[in-house]
């Protein structure tokens, strides 16, 4: 939910003039707010940060479990949990009293790559990827890769801004541009008609 870099107020005041207002990133969360932080992504509203991190959780565990030791610990987990499903058969068959400890018949996450598969990268969205393409999606459609592009090139371009090249960079635009405007600026008063004084 952004990165947290300005501790005090005095910091936040003079790194965040002149921000304008933004739309929340959250799909379908359509709120106008005003950013306290450059990189701050989402309004502050309870339910929406409740959603933000409910689908983040959900990101990190499609990523966990795609992972092959942690499917490998999942497959031995359920070749076990199956292993006591026979032995409690077989004990209830033959009239014999079920082991005592044994860890309850719960549900374990499925590995069918329907129900967990790979969705989009847009905060708010549990769309799955569209598949085929040459390079992997990150994204359900143009609906949600244009405003996290627009998001990712604030973010770099305010960095940027802050480099000793992005300064330099800066300063450079400013003098090219400078000239000029003052030119305009005197010429636009030098035409501009004076206006004559009322009698006393």
């Amino acid at each position: 939910m952004g990165q947290s870099q300005f501790t005090s107020r005095r910091q936040a005041s003079a790194s965040t003039r002149g921000l304008r207002p933004r739309v929340c990133l959250r799909k379908d969360c359509v709120r106008v707010y005003q950013p306290r932080r450059w990189n701050q992504r989402y309004c502050q509203d309870p339910e929406c940060l409740k959603e933000v991190r409910r689908w983040q959780n959900g990101q990190r565990q499609e990523h966990r479990r795609r992972r092959p030791e942690v499917r490998e610990q999942h497959a031995a987990a359920e070749r076990q949990r199956r292993a006591r499903r026979r032995q409690a058969r077989a004990s209830a068959m033959l009239g014999e009293p079920s082991p005592t400890g044994a860890p309850s018949d719960g549900r374990a996450w499925s590995r069918r790559r329907k129900i967990f598969a790979p969705f989009c990268h847009r905060p708010g969205c549990y769309e799955p990827l569209p598949q085929g393409g040459r390079v992997p999606a990150r994204y359900c459609g143009s609906a949600c890769r244009e405003p996290m592009q627009r998001v990712l090139d604030r973010e770099r371009k305010w960095l940027r801004r802050k480099t000793p090249e992005g300064r330099q960079q800066r300063g450079s635009e400013d003098q090219a541009r400078g000239p000029g405007r003052g030119k305009r600026n005197v010429e636009s008063t030098r035409h501009r008609p004076r206006r004559k004084k009322r009698p006393p």
